[in-house]
């Protein structure tokens, strides 16, 4: 089956080519680093983390962009309020993506730019933009005039004479149309500034993006991903600016994400309308999260609540059971033997494994369905139990073990059972740091100090080791 990938700008399913054969060109449009980032946040960066590893189990070398809005007027206005210069409210909360996204097993990107790291690029490309008589210098600012740009709309399926100043559209008399938008602005008494040839400024809101995606891939990407709050005007503006200094076609395929709500309303920093993605993984496991967030289709809208968590967290628990019945009953010793020749029960359950494993295959080919996806990864957790209470038979040990490797290779391709499915290990085989936090983890519950183990726990997942606690004492897994 090829891979079909919903196209937004096309409003349907396409059959996925990329422009250099076996190579993908991904940008996905990250955080503006003023503030903690929230569960929100966190779905957008997950469901285009899932879509990577998938192209890259594929086959595919994926080139993944994911930048950094390091400067706005809402990180200067949080740098003025604490009187501290805005790159050190940039790095603090950068670092803080980087401490919830290895949490929540999210890869990092070939390569995260920022915008402060791309000031004379995006002059130049707003110059070539001026050059072509797409945009024009008024009142120190220079704006893109969509006039010129007969296509505007067409993502977001509005028409251009039907538009109207919005949410992030500044009405300002010196603009030839409200809805110009601006590439360049001139610098404010008390902001940071760049000198350009329209004087002191910094990057209008979309600019960047336009500009680090060409830089580190090409003219044309493959896929562009983002939540669909930014199909309006953010991505508009890309394939404006994009389109209008290339003449190209911008973008193949745009992967927009459902938005998670909260009692119907949208999570947003700006509403202050959001749960914070620190707050939560001190409830839910990383791991739990992570599931619950690849649970439904990444197209469609999403409800937090701690309701749905406790499902997922039920249902990474039954699959963590099944894994330990299964250990339990290979035992220490890895099961060696030829999965060729089995009986005829064993070869029955080997069989339907793989048909499980192809209709995984077949249904992430079917744009990226990580909720049906993750139903196949169940279906043989659930004939790996049958097959566990049934009669025993001579490779029974071998094609459990098998059904188990499958398991977990499904898992890594969504990124999801990291605590299940890992290596064993011993306290004595942890770096030094680790098995410190191991020990003083085991003290705090033995004076029951939970809240202190939950957060050492935590700790150590984002280091990447899993602790379950069993009545017999706590399995340590990679």
């Amino acid at each position: 089956m090829a891979l079909m990938v919903y196209d937004t700008f096309d409003a349907k399913k396409k059959e996925f080519v990329p422009v250099k054969e076996g190579k993908v060109g991904m940008y996905m449009c990250g955080m503006t680093v003023q503030d903690r980032p929230h569960v929100g946040h966190m779905l957008a960066f997950t469901c285009g983390d899932m879509i990577r590893r998938y192209l890259e189990y594929k086959g595919y070398e994926v080139t993944y962009i994911q930048n950094f809005t390091d400067v706005d007027d809402k990180i200067i206005a949080r740098a003025n309020a604490e009187g501290v210069d805005y790159h050190v409210i940039a790095e603090r909360y950068t670092k803080e993506y980087f401490k919830y996204a290895d949490l929540l097993n999210i890869k990092r990107a070939t390569v995260h730019p920022k915008a402060t790291e791309h000031i004379q690029d995006i002059i130049d490309l707003v110059k070539t933009l001026e050059d072509k008589g797409f945009a024009y210098a008024s009142g120190g600012d220079v704006y893109y005039e969509i006039a010129r740009f007969p296509t505007y709309g067409r993502l977001s399926k509005k028409n251009i004479d039907e538009l109207r100043a919005g949410a992030r559209v500044a009405v300002v008399e010196h603009k030839r149309s409200p809805m110009d938008f601006a590439l360049w602005k001139g610098a404010k008494e008390g902001e940071p500034y760049w000198d350009s040839p329209w004087g002191k400024g910094r990057p209008g809101w979309a600019i960047e993006c336009s500009v680090m995606s060409t830089k580190y891939y090409g003219e044309t990407l493959d896929i562009h991903g983002g939540g669909e709050d930014l199909i309006f005007p953010h991505h508009e503006n890309e394939i404006a600016q994009s389109e209008g200094a290339t003449g190209k076609k911008f973008v193949n395929f745009w992967a927009h994400n459902g938005l998670l709500n909260l009692v119907g309303e949208k999570m947003s920093k700006s509403t202050g309308h959001f749960f914070a993605i620190e707050d939560i993984v001190k409830e839910f496991d990383p791991d739990v999260m992570r599931f619950y967030l690849l649970s439904s289709h990444y197209r469609s809208p999403m409800e937090f609540s701690r309701e749905r968590l406790a499902e997922a967290r039920s249902a990474v628990g039954r699959m963590a059971n099944t894994f330990r019945a299964v250990e339990a009953f290979i035992g220490d010793e890895k099961p060696e033997g030829s999965l060729e020749g089995l009986g005829d029960k064993d070869l029955e359950f080997r069989k339907k494994v793989e048909e499980r494993v192809n209709l995984f295959g077949e249904t992430m080919d079917d744009d990226f369905n990580s909720a049906g996806a993750i139903g196949h990864i169940f279906d043989i957790a659930r004939d790996a139990n049958l097959f566990l209470k049934g009669e025993d038979t001579p490779a029974k040990k071998l094609v459990l073990s098998h059904a188990l490797g499958r398991i977990k290779e499904m898992g890594d391709v969504l990124g999801i059972f990291r605590g299940i499915g890992g290596e064993i290990l011993k306290v004595e085989d942890l770096p030094l740091e680790a098995r410190e936090l191991v020990e003083e983890r085991a003290k705090a519950r033995g004076v029951k100090e939970w809240a202190t183990a939950d957060s050492i726990r935590t700790e150590l997942a984002a280091k990447g080791y899993f602790l379950e606690d069993r009545p017999g004492g706590t399995i340590i897994r990679k």
